[in-house]
């Protein structure tokens, strides 16, 4: 299982990531599912993947590949991020043609999906989600944030917590209670969480960073939480019908 979150926020944009994969025989393993394009002063662009790991391994790996040949329209040289969306829309689809008869032949499928996120010089940030069939839809003043994977037990958070406005140290935070809440409720949902927060017109990621299992920030972040749970429902069991 997977769980990713991108926000939209005027001050600029936050990605996260668990680490945890099912793959297989291997059990529960630990891949990256956060992949960073930047270039500095130009842009920055930011792709979160979900689902089946040969599938979006595939998928970045063509995208990268194709920066590496300046004829070929790329992540390196997209003229605005719907273009960029675009180029992740095709190579999902080219990986899914290729593969799709013989997943087919198992009952599978591409079951890939991604959040992309960033800005390119001359643009606003900009956030979409692009399904498995590569089609894909782009946040709105309504609509700050994408989820992918397991979306349920973090979700609350963010819509109580996280507005367009909201900065993005506290909008950070709220996410990280969000994989806080999912990872008790699902086991599947693990560390390491990886995180990318960019400040809007700045072209280049200036705070990343991962944490891993016992990580003294994200384990007070977590007590403090729990203990705000525990008063609250403290306080409520004090009211009368």
């Amino acid at each position: 299982m997977t769980y990713c979150v991108g926000v939209k926020l005027d001050e600029g944009l936050i990605f996260a990531s668990d680490s945890r994969t099912h793959a297989g025989v291997d059990n529960f393993a630990s891949f990256s599912k956060l992949s960073l394009f930047e270039q500095a002063g130009d842009r920055v662009i930011i792709l979160l993947s979900s689902g089946s790991l040969a599938g979006t391994q595939a998928v970045i790996s063509m995208l990268r590949q194709n920066e590496t040949q300046p004829e070929i329209a790329s992540l390196r040289n997209a003229k605005s991020m719907f273009d960029a969306a675009l180029l992740v829309s095709d190579a999902m689809r080219l990986v899914d043609k290729r593969d799709a008869q013989y997943l087919s032949k198992n009952d599978g499928g591409f079951q890939s999906s991604f959040i992309l996120g960033g800005q390119i010089k001359g643009e606003a940030s900009r956030l979409f989600r692009l399904y498995s069939e590569g089609n894909f839809i782009e946040a709105g003043d309504q609509t700050p944030f994408f989820q992918t994977g397991e979306t349920k037990y973090g979700k609350p958070i963010i819509d109580w917590a996280i507005t367009r406005s909201t900065n993005l140290n506290d909008a950070t935070k709220c996410v990280l209670v969000s994989f806080d809440s999912t990872m008790n409720s699902n086991l599947s949902v693990g560390m390491p969480i990886d995180l990318i927060c960019y400040k809007s017109d700045s072209l280049e990621v200036t705070m990343r960073r991962r944490f891993d299992s016992g990580d003294p920030y994200f384990d007070a972040l977590s007590t403090d939480w729990n203990a705000g749970i525990r008063d609250v429902f403290s306080r409520l069991t004090n009211l009368e019908w």
